[in-house]
């Protein structure tokens, strides 16, 4: 009986060592531990009107922080933000998230809002993917993009959010189902290192940063269980359910079932307005958001979509949704792909 024992001790060991390499060598330890993150300091962000200027640019525009972090009227047209709720945040309304997300109040409100947040747990938050509160934010949050938001850029973010009218606006809070809500402590990622700007002289590099900053390719990508299709990345394809129905993002390659025919002035034409040879764009597209970029950077960013794969993929809003062999999704001519 003693050697029976000995050998059930040994195999349970064996068995934990394995397991204990197995978590460790796929999920890791986070969804059990907790978030990656590092201490927070006492740093605030000296403000200067350039910073806020910059913050502004980035908060209402490039970045389009204030179009998910405000409520909108969906039902009207083009959804626009609710007047005098700017940036006080919104329980996110998409279909097929697991849970309630909830994009906070970022309005220096004391109770409802950042107003009790440091200037290091929101450039934490920003970047980092970790709440003021210590949780994991949801990936919905582009975090992992911000994660090469310039330190300069995140200090005008920063400076600009603290500028903020104070808007009074009970939110529920977060609720991500099980096991979701551990799995996604292994996104946040700590930033050690100082993030230098990126040069408006290179056009490719600068491009490459404001489309990261934008989150193209999060819209514009299909995914499965969170996961970017392979090969597929800009072909669109990805469903957006909500208030305003069903819509599949657009293939925004050099393809000529994406955008090929686009030159550059239509490019601007289309985000000033919304509108592709008169034809309205989806208002899930945040045009009032991309609107308010220079012309140099939108500029910058077709410079950098015309180096994208071409990728032939069939995407029409007009048609009934039919499945895809490339993207996984059902959208408008799927079956043609």
């Amino acid at each position: 009986m003693r050697r029976v024992g000995k050998w059930f001790f040994a195999a349970l060991g064996s068995l934990a060592v394995l397991l204990a390499i197995g978590i460790t060598l796929t999920i890791g330890w986070s969804p059990f531990l907790g978030p990656k993150a590092r201490a927070l300091t006492n740093r605030t962000f000296e403000r200067t009107q350039q910073r806020l200027e910059r913050g502004r640019y980035i908060v209402t525009g490039l970045s389009g922080c204030v179009y998910c972090h405000s409520p909108h009227d969906w039902t009207a047209p083009g959804t626009p933000i609710m007047a005098g709720k700017e940036a006080s945040g919104e329980v996110l309304p998409y279909a097929g998230l697991p849970g309630r997300i909830v994009a906070p109040n970022l309005t220096p409100d004391q109770e409802t809002g950042a107003g009790s947040w440091t200037d290091d747990q929101l450039a934490r938050a920003i970047r980092e993917g970790v709440g003021h509160n210590g949780r994991a934010l949801f990936p919905i949050m582009p975090y992992q993009h911000y994660r090469n938001m310039s330190d300069e850029d995140l200090a005008s973010v920063v400076v600009y959010l603290r500028s903020l009218p104070a808007v009074h606006n009970q939110l529920p809070a977060t609720e991500i189902i099980f096991p979701v809500r551990y799995l996604i402590r292994s996104a946040p990622e700590p930033i050690a290192a100082p993030v230098a700007d990126v040069a408006s002289l290179d056009r490719f590099k600068y491009g490459t940063y404001l489309v990261e900053q934008a989150g193209c390719i999060d819209c514009h990508t299909a995914q499965v269980r969170g996961q970017n299709v392979s090969g597929m990345d800009f072909a669109g394809g990805f469903p957006f359910t909500g208030p305003w129905g069903t819509v599949a993002s657009a293939n925004i390659t050099p393809d000529p079932s994406g955008i090929s025919y686009y030159d550059e002035a239509l490019f601007l034409n289309v985000m000033r307005t919304g509108l592709v040879t008169g034809r309205k764009l989806s208002p899930i597209m945040p045009v009032m958001v991309y609107k308010n970029l220079t012309d140099d950077d939108l500029k910058a960013i077709f410079a950098f979509l015309r180096t994208t794969k071409p990728v032939k993929h069939r995407v029409d809003n007009s048609e009934a949704p039919t499945e895809c062999k490339l993207c996984k999704q059902k959208h408008g001519s799927g079956s043609e792909n």
